[in-house]
């Protein structure tokens, strides 16, 4: 199975409300940062891929029909370039502000923690050498707003414009439906993972 549509938007800009949307509308996984939780041996491929070396993307994503969020949206390029048939789809929020917000108080702040959770310190190694090979330092608030802006104009630039589907969270399924070419559901747009939901699942404010 081919990846039908690459997401280039980094975290925090919907990208789990994203991967439910597109699992209901494509019939399959759609690969998240969640999924390197599951696969642990992925791991290794993208600590490799921070460092330069990329994986066998077919492999890697056996059985998924869409990719979103970290790490898959750092290599927006590479497997852009990969699967030349499925649209770029670029979420972002409002403003960098905003993104920063977000992202500060949930997956920064976990990143920033002084002891790894038991269990994940490969995954801290991994996400470590991606944010700041392929992103910023997550304590740098000017760097992370920058290197948001600076990620997205990338992704403008380097796509077509008849490839590219920009899309915030409150734009629901229309944009891209009609990139996948397929019927908008009759149903809400799934909207989860909020900063407070993300805090209350890892008891950041127990």
């Amino acid at each position: 199975m081919s990846l039908q549509l690459i997401g280039a938007g980094i975290g925090r800009t919907g990208t789990h409300s994203l991967k439910i949307a597109l699992e209901q509308l494509l019939g399959s996984p759609c690969y998240h940062m969640m999924e390197v939780f599951g696969r642990p041996d992925d791991v290794a491929h993208w600590h490799a891929a921070a460092n330069g070396q990329m994986p066998d993307w077919d492999a890697l994503f056996e059985g998924y029909a869409a990719a979103v969020d970290w790490p898959a949206s750092a290599f927006w390029r590479q497997l852009a370039e990969h699967y030349p048939e499925a649209p770029v789809l670029l979420s972002v929020r409002e403003s960098p502000e905003a993104w920063w917000k977000s992202a500060d108080r949930t997956i920064f702040e976990v990143m920033k923690g002084e002891v790894p959770p038991p269990g994940t310190n490969a995954w801290m190694d991994m996400a470590t050498a991606l944010f700041h090979n392929t992103f910023a330092d997550p304590r740098d608030k000017d760097a992370c707003m920058a290197a948001y802006e600076r990620h997205n104009a990338a992704v403008r630039e380097g796509v077509p414009a008849s490839r590219l589907v920009e899309w915030q969270p409150g734009d629901g399924w229309d944009p891209i439906c009609k990139a996948l070419g397929i019927p908008v559901p009759d149903e809400p747009f799934p909207h989860v993972n909020s900063t407070e939901d993300f805090r209350a699942n890892l008891g950041l404010d127990a």
